[in-house]
């Protein structure tokens, strides 16, 4: 059974000597190993990766993105009508989103100078073996909707 998307509370707190973003709700048990990321350019759209096991954790340290996933009903090929959950995480109201096993994701960055870590439940060498990637545009939620 694949468990569901959740969002972790975390916080900011501002003082005299800076800003900390800190979350006393998130429990790192089961973390193995994590990653930091920025790009190059914004927007900028990194997509679609998968695993059937592997969880990850996402925190949005500096900037912001938007944040795409699909439950997969097929490795191999999987439709392209699967629902799209979408979730926009920032440094000014952090959360860390948990993406558990079984679902694609990707992420477009809003602001320039995005920052993200990734904590992950797989070594590398286990990653590996669970690594399912699509075409960045095979599901497309990246068009900004203006309101």
């Amino acid at each position: 059974m694949v468990k569901k998307i959740k969002l972790i509370k975390a916080n900011i707190a501002v003082d005299n000597r800076g800003e900390l973003i800190f979350s006393n709700k998130f429990d790192m048990k089961k973390i193995k190993r994590f990653y930091h990321i920025t790009n190059y350019k914004t927007p900028f759209i990194r997509a679609w990766h998968a695993h059937k096991r592997e969880e990850k954790f996402i925190i949005v340290t500096k900037g912001s993105a938007s944040f795409s996933t699909v439950k997969i009903d097929n490795w191999k090929k999987p439709s392209k009508k699967l629902k799209i959950q979408n979730f926009v995480l920032s440094e000014k109201n952090p959360k860390i989103l948990n993406i558990p096993g079984g679902y694609a994701h990707g992420y477009q960055t809003l602001l320039k100078d995005t920052h993200l870590i990734i904590f992950s439940t797989a070594s590398i060498k286990e990653s590996l073996k669970d690594d399912f990637r699509y075409d960045a545009y095979y599901w497309n939620p990246w068009k900004i909707k203006e309101r």
